[in-house]
């Protein structure tokens, strides 16, 4: 700004040319439209606008000087001109203008360079937040699609339980529905038999009588038609005695309870016992302090002990031993909920349990039904475990049989607690409920639904559970738990490893597991048959809510080699060899 029109100023001034001249006048035009701009250009910055006023003040003077030498060699000529040109030689407005200038040059350059500087940071922000604005787009699609994979896993899991709630309700039904069918089978069964009984009763008296009118009027003196006559009575008292097998099945005989210690019952009894079963099969017995009495018809108790001797002994061809066991329980509702013929409340318990062959599932199953036997023809009638049945059910009481293929069979005979003999023996406490502290269990059992069962139990206890249906698998599943504090295992498994031989290596290779056993046997038979040994730690089947809890509690809380007797264990006195 300035250069260009001190040029022409000049130029006109040495040839004096109207061309230069307008020119000039053009350029002073272009100066004072370049100072507007400048000024429109830093209305932003208030230093540049203080410099302004002082910019146009010197380029005024700049400019009056310029026209005052044009003016003067416009009227006066050339010379005159030179002589006002060498007069302000020593001035210089122009340099105001420049300094002016530069000064805004330099204000506007470092603006500038600050202004490229923010830019270049702002830009570097622009990409960092683009950038963090990139990742957080990854990390909400990456949520997104973990929410969407979690809420899927969830549907599906909640899917799964459902189904999983609905086989078990469909087992239960079943279950429930199986044990209707089996109850309904054996009243459909008791009273066709007891119809069958009463008439053959009726035919019997009446063949046994005219037999007897035949034998007293036959005064023949061949001792063959005698002989046939006794055989045919024998007969019929065979007969007879079959009949009243029946009618005990159907619960038809008329029966003569009485107040019944079963202990004494029990004792009374073991010689004839002994002589039945013969010198190959050790009887022992094992009689509860305290037992309840119970009401209960004496003879028909002593014939169904018979029974159940009778059968053990049977199977136990070569040798075995059997056990007579009496103890005081208590079946509770959750018991009596799956067993439709069941009250809940204190019972009194003879079980015989013997070490012979056992039997299936299958075979167990139709044990109690009428003339269904496994010996061979004509060593049986089939009508022993029906009398046992019968007369257990006309009593108002329960049986329960438990067997395994090679590990024996018990048979368990619950009997209501007579209630006017409630102050003559101790009350035996229903164990209390134990909570879980967050423990974990291994629960070893082949049995589908008592394993599934024991579970929910124990988990709504509080208690950290796993499960396994043998030995090998509860080994593996031992491996990758490290170990846990309670090792709850059914004595019988299959696969070749017993519950006994699980709990030995497991404790070999974990010394501190404690071990709890289960057994649907009688305490005494599974522990002097010599499957465990004694002071085990062990529960019954059928075993209950509470009485699990009580039990599982126990032993977690004491260290199992402290002598003494815990919870459960029932103090007997042994009888026999």
């Amino acid at each position: 700004m300035g250069a260009e029109q001190e040029r022409s100023q000049r130029g006109f001034l040495l040839t004096g040319g109207e061309r230069v001249l307008d020119r000039y006048r053009q350029d002073v035009t272009g100066v004072r439209a370049q100072l507007e701009r400048l000024r429109q250009l830093t209305l932003d910055n208030p230093e540049q606008q203080r410099r302004i006023p002082n910019l146009a003040a010197a380029l005024d003077d700049w400019l009056t000087e310029r026209q005052e030498m044009v003016d003067v060699y416009q009227h006066d000529g050339a010379y005159a001109a030179q002589q006002l040109v060498a007069a302000r030689a020593g001035q210089n407005t122009l340099r105001t203008v420049d300094s002016l200038i530069d000064a805004t040059i330099d204000t506007e350059r470092s603006l500038l360079t600050l202004r490229q500087t923010r830019a270049a940071a702002h830009e570097q922000r622009v990409g960092q937040v683009a950038l963090i604005s990139g990742i957080v787009a990854i990390a909400l699609l990456l949520v997104g699609h973990w929410l969407t994979w979690l809420a899927f896993r969830n549907a599906r899991a909640a899917e799964r339980e459902q189904r999983e709630s609905e086989r078990r309700l469909n087992e239960q039904l079943l279950q429930a529905q199986a044990a209707l069918a089996q109850t309904q089978k054996m009243e459909a069964l008791g009273q066709l038999t007891g119809g069958v009984a009463h008439d053959f009763n009726n035919l019997l008296h009446v063949i046994r009588n005219a037999v007897t009118v035949v034998q007293r009027r036959v005064r023949s003196a061949d001792e063959e038609v005698h002989r046939y006559l006794d055989m045919a009575l024998r007969n019929t008292d065979r007969a007879a005695s079959t009949t009243a097998r029946l009618l005990a099945f159907s619960r038809q005989q008329p029966l003569d309870p009485a107040p019944t210690d079963m202990n004494k019952l029990v004792q009374g009894m073991a010689d004839l016992l002994r002589h039945l079963l013969g010198e190959s099969v050790a009887l022992e017995t094992v009689l509860t302090a305290g037992l309840w009495s119970v009401a209960v018809d004496r003879s028909q108790l002593e014939t169904a002990l018979i029974n159940l001797a009778v059968n053990a002994r049977d199977a136990m061809p070569a040798s075995g031993k059997l056990t007579i066991e009496t103890s005081n329980t208590f079946l509770d509702d959750a018991y009596a909920a799956t067993h439709v013929e069941v009250r809940a409340g204190q019972y009194a318990m003879v079980a015989v349990s013997d070490s012979g062959v056992g039997m299936s599932q299958e075979v167990a199953a139709r044990a109690f039904d009428p003339f269904f036997t496994t010996k061979d023809t004509g060593r049986g009638t089939g009508l022993g475990l029906s009398q046992v049945f019968g007369f257990v059910k006309q009593s108002s009481g329960h049986v329960k049989i438990y067997s395994e293929p090679g590990h024996g069979t018990t048979v368990k005979l619950y009997f209501p607690r007579l209630a006017s003999a409630a102050g003559e023996s101790p009350v035996l406490p229903v164990p209390g409920e134990g909570t879980g502290q967050g423990e974990s269990i291994l629960v070893v059992e082949d049995n589908e639904d008592v394993r599934a069962f024991t579970e929910q139990v124990l988990r709504d206890l509080g208690y950290r559970v796993s499960t396994a249906a043998d030995g090998r698998r509860a080994l593996q599943a031992l491996e990758q738990l490290g170990g846990v504090d309670l090792l709850f295992t059914d004595v019988g498994l299959p696969e070749g490893m017993s519950g006994r031989d699980l709990a030995a290596e497991a404790q070999r290779r974990w010394p501190k597991l404690r071990v709890l056993y289960t057994t649907g046997y009688a305490r005494n038979s599974i522990i002097h048959h010599g499957r465990l040994d004694p002071g085990v730690e062990l529960i019954l089947k059928p075993f209950t809510q509470s009485s699990l809890a009580a039990r599982v509690r126990y032993v977690l809380d004491h260290d199992p080699r402290e002598p003494g007797e815990g919870p459960g264990r029932v103090p007997g006195r042994r009888t026999g060899t």
